[in-house]
């Protein structure tokens, strides 16, 4: 239905139309207002007994440094301007807010121009023309706040998105610190086994020697021989595993497969201390929280777009321009035309399809409420579970340590008692077997170590993340000379 306007004749249809344009500028806006749900925090972690209660995410901002390697400075740097995955996390961000342009523009007034030129000819009556030159105008006045949710909904959207692009970041920098832990295990376990190896060559070479002299049997000669092998067959695999970190590694910080600079060794690392704080702490610092509640924010303001479907609609449309059957007329002379039009536009019966509209977007805020209170109940989750590594993992290295050290020693005596006759050669390889062993766990425990710091890390979130972008600009000199002495972070 629509109504034309003569503007002089009447004046209510103008006070009218100025009452819907207040009404649109500060009328109903439906649909509940969001208030953050009621969490159940537990008032401590777990296991946080290990945390530094001087050290919070604050104080380390760029808390990678704090292992004081200037290459995994350099990688970590180098990941966050060329990652891939960042990138299109980014640029999701830049689609997502001109959304929320798009969605703002609804309830802006819509001003367009047209033109025409026509000419024909009928029968005998000969050639007519006519031309008209026009400007529009329409505007859906938001009097129920439809567009306004929908706007409060997309700039939600745009902002749980951000959250996406940080928590992408997050993983980011601890995958390549984990990964370039995990080579630095792997070169240790590498070096473990080439010096192994070379003692046990130097076995070989002499039990040759007395093999020949008579002084030793085939049967221990094979056996001398059978355990350089088991040495021997542990580097083709370590390497093999070196180089796949390598190219991993590569392709997560934009590099095609290649190999990767190390700066320090695995015993050398520095460990960042344990940061402090509260599980409360979480729901407003880690992306993934964050970004589930933007979701929850945005599905509560779609319930008041629903709403509003249940109420009429109004749009006001104006058209202002000339029309002539002359070019040379059409701007002078008794040519103006105008009209003003507004439009109600209301449901009466819709089969069921606004209810269902309704009860969708109901339904689609109690999952957003779920997946909210999910995603931290799983935060407090991974925190507490990377406290209980690191102090299960510092009780293993200690225990690791006195292992091996007490193998050594062990080694050191059967050695003797062989070379005295008191022990069969049986023993020798026992012990040496074992301290092998004992070698490589103990690498792989450090190396348990400082993932473990890692994930604790990640599963905190950090303050640090806001300045991904001035980090994937900064300099790698800046980011050497930040780095922490060895001496003031103990290791793990």
């Amino acid at each position: 239905m629509s109504h034309c306007v003569r503007v002089g004749v009447r004046p209510w249809p103008i006070a009218f139309a100025l009452a819907l344009v207040v009404c649109a500028v500060s009328g109903c806006v439906l649909g509940p207002e969001y208030t953050r749900p009621t969490v159940d925090v537990p008032p401590s972690y777990r296991f946080a007994s290990g945390a530094a209660s001087g050290a919070t995410l604050a104080d380390v901002p760029t808390w990678w440094r704090g292992f004081g390697d200037p290459e995994l400075d350099a990688l970590v740097l180098e990941g966050l301007a060329a990652n891939h995955d960042l990138r299109i996390a980014t640029a999701r961000v830049d689609e997502f807010a001109a959304r929320v342009t798009a969605t703002r523009a609804q309830g802006l007034p819509q001003v367009g121009y047209g033109a025409s030129a026509s000419r024909q000819r009928a029968g005998e009556l000969g050639i007519s023309e006519s031309y008209s030159a026009v400007l529009s105008a329409s505007w859906e006045l938001d009097l129920w706040g439809r567009i306004r949710r929908q706007s409060e909904a997309a700039r939600a959207d745009l902002l749980a998105t951000e959250e996406a692009r940080l928590g992408v970041a997050l993983t980011l920098v601890s995958a390549i610190v984990s990964g370039y832990v995990t080579l630095l295990d792997l070169d240790s376990r590498l070096e473990i086994s080439e010096a192994t190896l070379d003692g046990r060559a130097q076995n070989v070479e002499l039990f040759q020697i007395r093999l020949d002299g008579g002084v030793v049997s085939d049967f221990e000669m094979m056996q001398v021989k059978a355990e350089y092998e088991t040495a021997a067959s542990t580097i083709p695999e370590l390497q093999q595993a070196i180089a796949q970190q390598e190219h991993a590694l590569s392709v997560l910080i934009g590099r095609n497969p290649g190999p990767i600079r190390r700066g320090r060794h695995l015993l050398t690392l520095t460990a960042p201390p344990v940061p402090s704080g509260l599980p409360s702490e979480l729901i407003t610092r880690r992306p993934d929280i964050l970004q589930a509640e933007q979701q929850l924010v945005a599905s509560n303001a779609l319930i008041g777009a629903a709403r509003a479907l249940y109420f009429p609609s109004l749009s006001l449309t104006g058209v202002g321009g000339s029309a002539s059957s002359e070019l040379d007329n059409l701007f002078t002379g008794p040519t103006r035309a105008w009209s003003f039009v507004g439009q109600l536009l209301g449901p009466i019966f819709a089969g069921g399809a606004i209810d269902s509209a309704n009860r969708q977007a109901e339904a689609r805020r109690e999952q957003a409420l779920e997946s909210y209170q999910q995603t931290i109940q799983n935060a407090f989750r991974d925190v507490d579970d990377a406290l209980v590594a690191i102090q299960s993992k510092r009780a293993l290295i200690a225990s690791l340590e006195r292992r091996v050290a007490a193998l050594q020693r062990a080694v050191e005596l059967v050695r003797e008692r062989y070379d005295n006759g008191y022990s069969s050669y049986l023993e020798v390889l026992d012990s040496e077997r074992s301290l092998f062993s004992a070698q490589l766990s103990l690498s792989t425990a450090r190396g348990d170590s400082y993932r473990a710091l890692v994930d604790l890390y990640r599963a905190l979130g950090g303050d640090w993340i806001g300045q991904v972008a001035p980090l994937a600009q900064s300099t790698n000199g800046d980011a050497n000379a930040a780095g922490p002495s060895e001496a003031s972070n103990p290791q793990p």
